[in-house]
């Protein structure tokens, strides 16, 4: 006997769908072929509205003029803000200047930026085996910088005048050094940037580069800039030598008896190492053997072998309307004077030559006013 089917069981062709059914399906619209509805204007107008309106505000934040808009409590207009020669004590500037008096690579601003940078002119001690003072000097630090500057009779980390004078005492003896090494053409840059790096770093990264070391160069350029917002303090302004001239045209005679140059002073890139960096003297090109003199009177400071400048002489020509002055001879083929000798114009230094990085003989000529390079061509005459 055949089993009836279950209504859940029934094929879809066992009973065909009323007609009213059929109808009703084919009015019903379909959810997935529904067209989708465009932005409203709430979308359209409203958000951009105040999508502007919060960019602005956040610029305003951002650039601090919404408090000049709206005013303080008062509805005055914002004060300007506190220049960082306010946080000094007047007290304390003949105690900068004294200490820049030191050597010539200081100056009061220099000081002022590093203890800026050190405490933010903070007196505040920290842990006794921690840096303390304006300086922020360690213990370790102050055995061999500091001492009783102001004659109070007790030499502190914390007696400002102590600190500062121990400050110039630490950054003199490091220009020294860092003098030194230039002079011998195992490290090349500006001499204050390079003292400021051994002072961040220490002189055997300073050594080591050759240069201002990569780590320190956050450190020189936040001191610079902040030397400068401190340069009131600098009682004599020093502008780099040579921005106004030598002390009077043909002040120094010229090493080699010719008026032609074959790279000036400036900006150019190293013929050899590719490198776009300051060319800190001139070239002069000459037949190998030319003799090479002694540009004004004064003492031999260096002479002898360097890796970059070859044979090198360097003079030390004493002051130059206040300023100290010295020439340099680089690249000669063999060297006629010792350190210690005492030359005067036309003394034979060497002879043209092409050691060291040197693309073929000629003499590289250098003139340094207080450490710095300037423009050697304003201090030559036109004889030999």
């Amino acid at each position: 006997m055949e089993t009836p089917l279950r209504d859940t069981e029934r094929t879809p062709d066992a009973e065909p769908p009323a007609p009213e059914e059929l109808e009703e399906r084919e009015t019903r619209p379909d959810p997935a072929r529904r067209k989708r509805r465009g932005p409203g204007p709430f979308l359209l107008l409203v958000l951009p509205t105040l999508a502007v309106l919060l960019a602005g505000a956040v610029f305003l934040v951002a650039t601090d003029r919404l408090s000049g808009l709206l005013g303080g409590d008062d509805g005055d207009p914002a004060p300007a803000p506190q220049a960082v020669t306010d946080r000094v004590d007047p007290s304390l500037l003949p105690w900068l200047r004294k200490a820049a008096d030191r050597c010539d690579t200081l100056r009061p601003s220099v000081l002022a930026a590093q203890i800026d940078l050190r405490s933010g002119w903070s007196n505040d001690g920290a842990a006794l085996s921690g840096p303390s003072g304006l300086a922020g000097f360690t213990p370790a630090q102050w055995r061999k910088w500091g001492e009783d500057a102001n004659g109070n009779g007790t030499s502190s980390p914390k007696d400002p005048a102590d600190a500062i004078m121990a400050l110039g005492r630490w950054d003199c003896a490091l220009a020294e050094r860092m003098t030194e090494s230039r002079t011998r053409g195992t490290v090349n840059g500006d001499l204050l940037d390079l003292t400021l790096a051994a002072y961040d770093q220490d002189e055997a990264a300073v050594t080591k580069a050759g240069r201002v070391p990569q780590k320190s160069l956050p450190y020189v350029r936040k001191a610079n800039q902040l030397a400068r917002q401190y340069a009131q303090f600098d009682t004599a302004p020093s502008p780099l030598p040579g921005a106004e001239g030598p002390p009077r045209d043909g002040y120094l005679h010229r090493p080699l008896h010719t008026t032609t140059l074959s790279s000036a002073f400036g900006t150019r890139q190293h013929p050899l190492s590719g490198v776009t960096k300051l060319h800190t003297g001139v070239d002069f090109p000459a037949p190998q053997g030319t003799p090479v003199t002694a540009a004004g009177p004064g003492t031999v400071i260096f002479a002898g072998l360097t890796q970059a400048y070859g044979n090198r002489v360097v003079i030390d020509h004493g002051q130059a309307d206040g300023k100290r002055l010295q020439t340099t001879y680089s690249h000669l083929s063999a060297l006629n004077t010792t350190q210690g000798s005492t030359v005067i114009p036309g003394t034979t230094l060497g002879w043209v030559g092409s050691t060291g990085l040197s693309t073929g003989p000629h003499l590289h000529f250098e003139v340094m006013v207080d450490g710095h390079y300037t423009d050697p061509v304003p201090w030559l005459g036109g004889g030999g």
